[in-house]
C-alpha cells in the first residue's frame, strides 16, 4: 500500500497563501495548516492559522519536516525561507499539475511554480523562486534566489535575473536582457535593455521610474 503523502506546513496567511495551498491540493499534498506574523486571522480554505512563526521549532518537533513559504514579497519570503530551514524544515517545490516545467530546467528548493506557467529548456531557477500564474520562463533564462514573476510577466529567451528582484505582472522582457539584483519592472513594462542593481523601470519602452 503506497503511504501517504507527507502534509506541508505553508508559512503565510495572505492572498499568495490561497494560491499555495490550491497547488499543494492539487499536487495530492495535504496542509498541516499555516503560520503567520500578522494580525491573527480565521482559517484559509479550511487551514487554521497555528500561530506564529515563533511555532516553527515545537512543530518540527511533532514531526512536521517541509514548510512553503507562501509569501510574494521577496525580502520576506527570503528571511523565512532561511528561519524555517534553521529550524530544521526543507523547503518543498510546488508546481501546479497545470504547470509546464521542462524536464532539462532545474528548480532550486522552496521554487513554486503556479498553474499554467511554462519554464522553458535549460532555465534555471534558484532558492524560493516564485513564477506566479501564467508567467513564462524561456529556454536558457537564469533567475536567482528569491526572484518573483508575477502573473502573466514573460522572460524570453536568455534573460537572466539577479537575486530579489520583481518582475510584476504581464511585463515582458526582450531576448538576452540581464537585470541586476532588487530590480522592480513594473506591471505592463516593455524592458529591451540591462538593468543595474536596485534600478525601478516600467512603461512601454521601460524607462526609469522617478524615485
Amino acid at each position: 500500500m503506497r503511504p501517504l503523502p507527507a502534509p506541508v506546513l505553508v508559512i503565510g496567511a495572505g492572498g499568495h497563501a490561497l494560491v499555495v495551498i490550491e497547488a499543494l491540493r492539487a499536487m495530492g499534498r495535504p496542509v498541516a495548516g499555516l503560520l503567520d506574523d500578522g494580525a491573527p486571522r480565521g482559517p484559509l480554505l479550511g487551514c487554521a492559522v497555528l500561530g506564529t512563526t515563533d511555532k516553527l521549532p515545537e512543530l518540527r518537533r511533532q514531526g512536521l519536516a517541509e514548510a512553503a513559504v507562501a509569501v510574494g514579497d521577496n525580502q520576506a519570503r527570503a528571511r523565512l525561507g532561511a528561519l524555517a530551514e534553521s529550524a530544521g524544515f526543507g523547503l518543498p517545490v510546488v508546481l501546479h499539475p497545470s504547470a509546464i516545467v521542462s524536464p532539462s530546467a532545474m528548480i532550486g528548493a522552496g521554487c513554486q511554480v503556479m498553474a499554467r506557467a511554462v519554464v522553458g529548456p535549460q532555465a534555471r531557477l534558484g532558492r524560493l523562486v516564485l513564477v506566479n500564474t501564467g508567467a513564462i520562463v524561456e529556454h536558457e533564462c537564469r533567475l536567482e534566489d528569491a526572484v518573483h514573476l508575477g502573473p502573466g510577466a514573460v522572460l524570453c529567451g536568455g534573460v537572466t535575473v539577479g537575486a530579489r528582484s520583481l518582475v510584476a505582472a504581464a511585463a515582458v522582457v526582450r531576448p538576452g536582457v540581464a537585470l541586476g539584483a532588487g530590480v522592480l519592472v513594473a506591471p505592463g513594462a516593455a524592458l529591451g535593455g540591462p538593468i543595474a542593481d536596485g534600478a525601478r523601470v516600467g512603461g512601454v519602452p521601460a524607462r526609469p521610474l522617478p524615485e
